[in-house]
């Protein structure tokens, strides 16, 4: 794959990622308010879940190998444009800034440890359908990210 394709298949991803996480944010926001970040929260901890059980069924060693351009679009592209990692970092500025510092703790501690919980999720349900989570699961992996 030539850089140029890796380049198009994460624009594409990213942006039907964004698009994704722009609405379920509004969404999570008309049925909840917005005194707490719930929607980015939520799109973290499914994002970290889908990454989980993407990157390990289409794996090299996966229950379903896809191929590069396939990986590609699915992780760097559709999950790194869903999840919000600059949002979350802002928001809990916003929360330290108005001295709500516990709020702030609570929602960074609760950030951190639920999406790695949903990474690990997401691997666990790969393994259990016959995924192979030993091997090329990570976003690193070069079989499936680098060209």
């Amino acid at each position: 794959m030539n850089a140029v394709a890796a380049y198009l298949y994460v624009g594409l991803g990213s942006a039907l990622g964004g698009m994704a996480r722009y609405g379920v944010g509004l969404a999570v926001a008309e049925r909840f308010g917005e005194s707490f970040p719930w929607g980015t929260l939520l799109i973290n901890v499914t994002g970290s879940f889908v990454i989980g059980l993407v990157g390990t069924v289409t794996a090299p060693f996966g229950l379903r190998p896809a191929s590069a351009e396939m990986r590609l679009f699915a992780m760097a592209g559709l999950c790194g444009g869903f999840t919000t990692f600059s949002a979350f970092s802002i928001q809990t500025l916003q929360m330290l800034r108005e001295g709500e510092a516990w709020r702030a703790v609570a929602y960074a501690v609760s950030s951190v440890l639920a999406c790695i919980a949903g990474a690990a999720l997401g691997q666990y349900l790969a393994a259990g359908l016959g995924g192979d989570t030993t091997h090329g699961s990570s976003i690193g992996d070069t079989a499936g990210f680098r060209t």
